[in-house]
């Protein structure tokens, strides 16, 4: 069971929710069930409180090493979610191009080339309004 006192649990999901948004986490919340609930608590510990919520880097650039590394595993579904989430690291579409150009590099043209065609079909999304305190 979580322990919402966990330090490193409460600051994973303010991380969370303020690289991917309200809406997203509070749907993946509502969807969490009992078989996943460990693996939630993991990403919210490990990527989202320790990861993404390190001084060394800022969110723009935490944004762009993210897209990179999942275009070039091949990760289509958590590249394009990190795509949509990038505006919210403060990552514009001139940085996620020049990371893409390096993934042509060094991952493959291939690879690029499928997260570029992904990236663009995001970009063409209608964008849900924006909340005052956004």
């Amino acid at each position: 069971m979580r322990d919402d006192s966990n330090d490193t649990y409460i600051q994973g999901m303010k991380t969370r929710r303020a690289v991917l948004g309200e809406a997203h986490v509070d749907r993946a919340e509502a969807s969490k069930t009992d078989f996943d609930a460990p693996f939630q608590q993991l990403i919210v510990e490990a990527a989202w409180g320790h990861v993404w919520s390190g001084a060394g880097l800022t969110p723009r650039e935490r944004s762009l090493i993210t897209l990179a590394l999942l275009a070039g595993l091949g990760q289509d579904e958590e590249f394009s979610m990190h795509v949509r989430a990038a505006s919210n690291t403060g990552a514009s579409r001139e940085d996620i191009r020049e990371a893409l150009m390096h993934v042509a590099i060094y991952a493959g043209v291939p690879a690029a080339n499928h997260a570029i065609k992904l990236a663009k079909a995001v970009f063409v999304e209608p964008q849900p309004p924006r909340a005052d305190n956004e």
